[in-house]
């Protein structure tokens, strides 16, 4: 190296050139740029030496400006053009000499910043630059086409999301959906969620924390979701919609349905049908009947919705059904298992039509056992489509033109006392109802009403029926049993105060119910045998019992083996306990909304048990709307007191709510 030898080195990424001045120490030399700058360099540090002539740094920006004339990207696909069929190496000096023809100092020193900022046509080979073969220069032009078309559309997208804030609607794009989908589950899963990397760079970009709470609020900006989306269904990735084809298939059921797989079914629409639900309900299926019999005796009716009759083992909707596995009850509505236009439509029992069910005939000796029973594939045609609210009014008021009604009421009553006799639990909570509509919340407690008592027992009754013809015929079926639970003593039971406090000291007790494809005892309902059998277009549970069952009447092998049974009862239980969980976590989520919203209201609570009676915290129920709450109380209360709460704070979407007493003020310090 000699005084004078212009050099380029790195400073911070950027090319930089410079006229050596002096030695410094062993190795390291003294340079000056064009700023006349000093900096001490190692050889090593130098990137390019340019030869030629002395220089001082005074002469660096005009040779900078004499190298720039040559720096044209394009003649560099030029001299690819020329190379690529020989494939020979060059030193920048070869390419000034093939570009500019000639080989001094600035077009060499040119050739040289084409080469190294080229990144398609050359790859370096030592010190010198080989030509690229055709196939990996396409692909090397094609990705960096794609690099800027995603470039392109990220800038799109952030413009988007500017005129959405700005309260303009914008018709989203495919090229949306990766930033988005990683904004849904960031806001869903929160640090558990994948791909956090392209959520954060949005929401760094508009300035805003990396955080589930922040990706929440600006879906909620965008207008994407609601302030109340539902992040349960999201987290358990629920299904809402019904697949196309799923859709599709529906439509073609409804205008050409097939054959009925029993066209010999039991005519029984001379008997008077009550169908008796909620006035919402939409999925009918379940009505009842009393046939009065020449011999004096009564035989009860329960005839169920029967969804096989329009569907087929494996075919699209009912796999779909299978994989829904349950109809999810939401305050803001339903999601259903069926497409509704079949639910609520052929599937379900409507008043005034013929309708297709699998009856259940059963006739019960003087304590309520079952003396006799049969079952069969059936057509009624409802008479009368009741609210609970109808029927109690018919029961209370002991209509004589409603016999059908009144016996069996006295059939459920006596049931009850024989279940009871049996072992069973009763336990009688209040249950709230939570509706949500247009962001309007109402909350009733669900009564335990005359009606809704006698509808609940023909439906045990009901899957006693059907777990009683599995077991007398070795048919695998989704059967239902709960091991026996271990009750306080009597005396300590007799102890509490009757009623709700009593009610949840048994319930803590219970253990949760099982599923397998043999007769299992239920100690809650006192069964030695029982399945569920009456909600088929709702659970797929019940719908797999009618499959068997069916088949078996027909005198026809069961669909589904045990070791195939066992397996989907696996598969769906699992799904419909996720489904158990949304309900659940989304009725607490309103619960505590409504309770918000009435933050200066005071509650009258019932004290029913202490979870920790050392640190003061009870499990409560707010009796006028059903819904039990944890609250820490400030002074030792008894249980089955009941004490009046404020809300003080919530947060439904952290699942926080706080209460404290109110205590009232005596009537001597009233002005």
């Amino acid at each position: 190296m000699e005084k004078g030898t212009l050099i380029e080195f790195r400073l911070h990424g950027d090319r930089r050139l410079a006229v050596i001045e002096r030695p410094e120490g062993k190795k390291n030399w003294v340079v000056t740029d064009a700023k006349g700058q000093s900096h001490t360099l190692h050889p090593r540090q130098f990137s390019y030496t340019v030869t030629g002539p002395h220089y001082r740094s005074a002469d660096i920006d005009a040779f900078l400006s004499e190298t720039e004339s040559y720096l044209d990207p394009s003649s560099l696909e030029v001299a690819w053009e020329l190379l690529v069929e020989d494939g020979e190496a060059v030193a920048p000096s070869d390419l000034a000499e093939l570009l500019f023809s000639e080989q001094s100092p600035a077009p060499c020193y040119a050739a040289y910043c084409l080469l190294t900022e080229d990144k398609i046509y050359f790859k370096q080979k030592g010190e010198k630059y080989e030509p690229r073969s055709a196939t990996q220069v396409a692909e090397l032009k094609h990705q960096i086409e794609r690099e800027q078309q995603r470039t392109q559309q990220r800038q799109d997208f952030y413009n988007r999301i500017e005129t959405a804030l700005a309260g303009t609607m914008v018709d989203w794009q495919e090229s949306d959906r990766p930033w988005l989908m990683a904004l849904e589950k960031l806001a869903t899963l929160g640090d558990e969620a994948t791909n956090k990397a392209a959520a954060h760079e949005v929401l760094s970009a508009l300035g805003r924390t990396k955080t589930q709470a922040s990706a929440f609020q600006l879906l909620v900006d965008l207008q994407l979701w609601s302030p109340h989306e539902n992040l349960f269904l999201k987290k358990h990735q629920a299904p809402i919609q019904f697949p196309a084809g799923v859709s599709e298939m529906a439509a073609t059921c409804l205008r050409s349905p097939m054959a009925d797989p029993d066209p010999q079914r039991l005519d029984l629409t001379h008997l008077k049908v009550s169908t008796i639900d909620d006035e919402s309900t939409r999925e009918i299926d379940d009505g009842l009947s009393v046939e009065f019999l020449e011999s004096g005796r009564q035989r009860i009716w329960v005839h169920i919705a029967d969804p096989t009759r329009w569907i087929t083992i494996g075919d699209t909707i009912d796999l779909e059904a299978r994989r829904r596995a349950t109809t999810i009850y939401l305050p803001t509505g339903m999601i259903p298992m069926f497409p509704p236009e079949l639910a609520t439509g052929p599937m379900s029992l409507i008043q005034g039509k013929v309708c297709h069910a699998l009856s259940f005939g059963v006739i019960l000796d003087e304590t309520g056992a079952i003396a006799d029973y049969e079952i069969h594939p059936s057509l009624i045609k409802p008479t009368y489509r009741l609210t609970y609210d109808d029927a109690d009014e018919i029961l209370q008021l002991g209509v004589q033109a409603e016999p059908e009604l009144t016996a069996l009421y006295q059939w459920s009553k006596q049931r009850e006392v024989w279940r009871m006799a049996q072992g069973a639990v009763s336990i009688r909570l209040p249950e709230a109802s939570i509706k949500v509509n247009n962001d309007d919340i109402d909350i009733t407690v669900l009564e335990d009403s005359l009606s809704r008592q006698m509808v609940a027992e023909m439906m045990i009754l009901t899957g006693e029926v059907a777990g009683h013809y599995g077991k007398t015929h070795d048919l695998v079926l989704p059967f239902r049993g709960q091991p026996q639970p271990e009750l306080p003593p009597e005396e300590e039971l007799m102890v509490l105060p009757a009623g709700p406090v009593r009610d949840s000291a048994i319930r803590r007790c219970m253990s949760r119910s099982e599923m397998g494809i043999t007769p299992l005892r239920h100690a809650g309902l006192g069964l030695d045998t029982y399945t569920q059998a009456t909600s088929p277009i709702r659970r797929y549970t019940d719908l797999l019992c009618h499959f068997q069952i069916k088949a078996h009447l027909r005198g026809e092998a069961a669909p589904f083996s045990p070791e195939q049974l066992q397996e989907l009862v696996q598969v769906v239980s699992n799904t419909a306990y996720e489904a158990v969980l949304i309900e659940r976590q989304t009725n607490r989520y309103w619960g505590v909304e409504f309770l918000r919203r009435h933050e200066g209201e005071i509650w009258q609570a019932l004290m029913l048990r202490w979870l920790r009676e050392h640190e003061n915290l009870g499990l409560v129920l707010l009796e006028e709307l059903g819904l039990e709450m944890v609250v820490r109380l400030q002074r030792a209360v008894s249980l089955g007191d009941r004490i009046d709460l404020k809300v003080t704070h919530a947060n439904p979407r952290q699942d926080i709510i706080q209460f404290t007493e109110v205590t009232a003020v005596p009537a001597s310090e009233v002005d």
